[in-house]
């Protein structure tokens, strides 16, 4: 994470650049998170998903600042990014704690806060990508306003709060939709119920980036599922 304040001609990190997975550490085991994280980061993967949830938005409580500092270090010196995803209410306050802490992408929910413009422009000035997410029941068209603000959208395709749920099947539509609305050069993120049989169709859609949690950490070999999962997402899979 940079210092330096973004702007919409700052160019992507090259490790949010072409069709990528990322796995949710949501599902990992906290036991050996470092561990399982250099597993991972070896296999392939750039780009490590890390859910907040403060029992309001959704009931969970999950993890902080506290735990991000100590993964970000490792993922960096990888060279890799960490793309955090708020599921909680007033995310404004927490977005300078989560970028000190070694945040590279925040994401904070549409329908958490009446000033996404606003907030887009506070990630932004930390030096971070600036994130939108919207749940399974919010229409793509509310994004329409925040034109140039954006460096990445994610689209959930479970609803918000909890791993291992089913796929919502009408999820490749909503994202067509939506990247006809955004255009080609935006990051389109998806994030639930990604695996083998869903990263493909998700990325015929039009998503770029997929997080995959379940399917992943709870395999018996994650680093193999997740390079399972990264082949079926690219073209021509």
């Amino acid at each position: 994470m940079t210092n330096q304040p973004r702007t919409a001609d700052t160019p992507l990190p090259e490790a949010f650049q072409g069709i990528r997975i990322a796995p949710s550490i949501l599902s990992a085991d906290f036991g050996k998170l470092g561990e399982q994280i250099t597993e991972l980061m070896d296999a392939g993967a750039r780009v490590i998903h890390f859910d907040v949830m403060d029992g309001q938005f959704v009931p969970p409580i999950t993890i902080g600042p506290l735990v991000l500092a100590g993964i970000a270090d490792q993922v960096h010196d990888a060279g890799g990014v960490v793309d955090v995803h708020l599921m909680i209410e007033n995310p404004d306050r927490q977005f300078a704690d989560f970028a000190k802490a070694g945040a590279d992408s925040i994401i904070f929910h549409e329908e958490a806060t009446p000033h996404a413009h606003r907030c887009c422009h506070a990630i932004r000035e930390l030096g971070c990508l600036a994130g939108v997410a919207i749940n399974p029941g919010t229409p793509v068209e509310v994004v329409s306003e925040l034109e140039g603000m954006v460096d990445e959208f994610l689209v959930m395709t479970v609803n918000p709060g909890w791993g291992g749920q089913p796929f919502i099947g009408t999820s490749p539509g909503k994202v067509r939709r939506l990247r006809s609305l955004v255009g080609e050069e935006v990051l389109i993120e998806v994030d639930g119920g990604i695996g083998t049989s869903t990263a493909g169709r998700m990325s015929d859609a039009g998503a770029t980036l997929m997080v995959a949690g379940s399917a992943i950490f709870k395999s018996d070999d994650p680093a193999q599922a997740y390079r399972d999962i990264d082949a079926a997402a690219q073209p021509g899979s």
